[in-house]
């Protein structure tokens, strides 16, 4: 029966000033593409909600009622999810709508204090719902936009130095000038090749983002590589010095996320690859700190 039922009502929910804002392409959980509107932690939210009654029917309602809601949603732990923001507004009493009718809304000066994410398997939100309450069944509309939120710039930054080796076979060193980097940052370096007696095929670098959701002892961890590149084809000599530069701000990143409401976090990872002649696998990794400038 509910693949036949048509809601007597439409609802359509517009944000002031929509077409010029600025928006962000967000790959969604299907795979597609959505744009969002954007908005920063403080600024207000405002805009207009119309009502329209189909085939020109009188529609009866109990009232009408406006929401801004910030939600962590968690699909894969049976659909739960914590609204840890939730303003509201009335916006009719109950009564008779004949023809389409407007309503103004704004939530002034909101504090989003989490930047949107959308995971593996955690998504935070910020969205616009709309209810209009029927004595048989509410109606429900939801608006999502996007959030940025932005840190100052962190103190110390320090360097990444590391060494990866087989004993009597391989051993590299390889440096970045820094561990913390904005979303548009250069990551430079270079990998330096003391000792080599493996048959080297090629090198890769990649920047792996690996998401925590949950608490411990139900906690999920999953890693997913966002970047990946070759950076050397070909078997290396001793002493030779392979340069990095890598241009982040082409890249679908995140800040990283730490503890987000006790909820979840996120780590990013540089990973230098090495494979040889038989496909084995060498790998070291080191931790990079990314925030929003």
């Amino acid at each position: 029966m509910s693949l036949f039922f048509k809601h007597p009502l439409d609802i359509e929910i517009r944000l002031a000033g929509e077409d010029k804002r600025e928006h962000v392409d967000i790959k969604t959980d299907k795979g597609r593409r959505e744009r969002y509107p954007l908005y920063l932690d403080g600024e207000t939210v405002k805009g207009t909600v119309t009502i329209r009654p189909r085939d020109g029917k009188k529609l009866e309602h109990t009232g009408i009622k406006v929401q801004f809601i910030g939600s962590i949603e968690m699909p894969n732990d049976r659909g739960s999810h914590d609204d840890f923001l939730s303003l509201g507004q009335e916006l009719a009493a109950p009564a008779e709508l004949r023809h389409p009718e407007t309503f103004d809304f704004e939530f002034k000066n909101v504090e989003k204090q989490y930047e949107s994410y959308n995971g593996i398997n955690v998504k935070l939100r910020y969205y616009i719902r709309v209810t209009v309450f029927r004595r048989m069944a509410d109606v429900i509309r939801d608006k999502d936009l996007w959030v940025y939120s932005f840190r100052n710039t962190p103190d110390t930054v320090s360097s990444i130095r590391m060494d990866v080796g087989i004993e009597d076979c391989l051993h590299i060193e390889f440096e970045y000038s820094k561990s913390r980097y904005h979303l548009k940052d250069v990551i430079v370096g270079r990998i330096y090749f003391l000792l080599v007696r493996l048959k080297i095929k090629h090198m890769e670098l990649s920047i792996i983002r690996r998401e925590t959701v949950g608490t411990p002892p139900s906690q999920l961890t999953e890693s997913e590589t966002l970047v990946r590149f070759e950076i050397m084809d070909g078997a290396p000599v001793r002493g030779e010095t392979i340069p990095i530069r890598l241009f982040l701000g082409g890249f679908d990143l995140t800040p990283t996320f730490r503890d987000v409401n006790k909820k979840f976090s996120t780590r990013t990872f540089l990973s230098l690859v090495l494979i040889d002649e038989d496909a084995r696998r060498y790998f070291k990794q080191s931790e990079i700190i990314l925030y929003r400038q």
